[in-house]
């Protein structure tokens, strides 16, 4: 969600940073309820498997309007939510012509969630205590500051200029991107998962892209540090009723949190902890932390709770009949040629 959007919303019903807080310390998700247990496997492990949905309106960063104001009361996330929905209605038509264009598909085809987190909180991310990513280091910024790296070594490149179909981004490409992980983050559409678990094994299926991570429970170790991967390599282990994900080695070419910190996100060394835990039989509490010192100042911290649905995955034909790649070089090619008339 766009936090513009969002700090507007909470303006248009009456909140801002002079608002009283609610709680003066960071919300986290609540506990197991007492006597609860989480189903089993027949091997003994939580039962985690199943279509879960990650689908909200809670966005990543919390606003700088609201400084403090980690939590909304119960009355303000229900006015931000009427509010926030009628917003992104995309049946809604722009006044600007090529906006109601692209923008195209009507509401069916989106998905950004009907409600936020259960805990009200401003942001997922909830460490640091402010809700926001971390500073980025001397070296990120002059990354970010920098000449723009060719659109193929980022995760999502879109309207880059486009000569070859090496200059699409990744995402474009549909090779990785946008809410596929890791890390796992909301999005417009598509934001579902399916796990599968066998005695030495978890399989995490993302809807969004078809990405399936196959996790080792075996203790085997990491790939030598010279292997790089586009998921990263991941290794898994049980810490009790949490299955905790550990992952490095993910590729230069495949930054994380590139449309959020600036034109550059995450390098080669960034590596990545992963905590799923079943708090009821309805939620799968998702967590992950961070770690990037070529990018950020120190590590960040998000919690994002998701939900059982009857709902199946559906396959996502991302680059199947993909006509705007001919459409696009034989674009580009004609206005060559007519710049070349002139």
């Amino acid at each position: 969600m766009n936090v513009k959007s969002y700090v507007a919303s909470l303006a248009m019903i009456g909140l801002g940073a002079s608002v009283p807080l609610m709680a003066q310390q960071p919300a986290t998700a609540s506990p197991p309820a007492a006597g609860w247990k989480a189903p089993r496997t027949p091997d003994g492990r939580p039962d985690f498997q199943g279509v879960w949905s990650f689908a909200t309106l809670t966005p990543l960063e919390r606003p700088k309007e609201l400084a403090d104001k980690a939590v909304l009361t119960a009355e303000e996330a229900a006015a931000f939510v009427k509010l926030q929905v009628e917003r992104q209605n995309r049946d809604n038509r722009s006044a600007q012509a090529r906006q109601d264009i692209e923008g195209a598909y009507n509401n069916f085809w989106w998905d950004w969630g009907s409600n936020v987190v259960g805990t009200r909180r401003t942001s997922l991310i909830v460490d640091p205590p402010d809700g926001r990513i971390p500073p980025l280091t001397p070296e990120a910024q002059k990354r970010v500051s920098g000449p723009r790296p060719r659109p193929a070594t980022e995760r999502v490149a879109l309207g880059a200029v486009v000569d070859n179909p090496e200059d699409l981004g990744l995402s474009e490409r549909c090779i990785v991107g946008f809410s596929s992980g890791p890390p796992i983050l909301a999005n417009a559409y598509n934001n579902n998962l399916q796990i599968i678990q066998t005695p030495g094994h978890v399989v995490i299926h993302t809807e969004m892209i078809h990405e399936a991570r196959i996790v080792p429970v075996d203790g085997r170790r990491h790939l030598p540090a010279h292997l790089w991967q586009w998921l990263g390599d991941s290794r898994g282990r049980w810490e009790g009723e949490t299955f905790v994900i550990e992952t490095s080695n993910f590729t230069s070419k495949s930054s994380f949190s590139g449309n959020l910190i600036g034109r550059n996100g995450s390098t080669a060394s960034m590596t990545l902890v992963e905590r799923f835990t079943r708090v009821a039989d309805d939620t799968l509490l998702y967590e992950f932390t961070v770690a990037d010192p070529a990018t950020w100042t120190k590590p960040w911290t998000v919690q994002l709770p998701m939900t059982r649905t009857t709902e199946q995955i559906f396959e996502y034909a991302c680059h199947e009949g993909n006509y705007s790649m001919p459409g696009m070089m034989k674009g580009a090619r004609a206005m060559e040629e007519a710049q070349g008339r002139q």
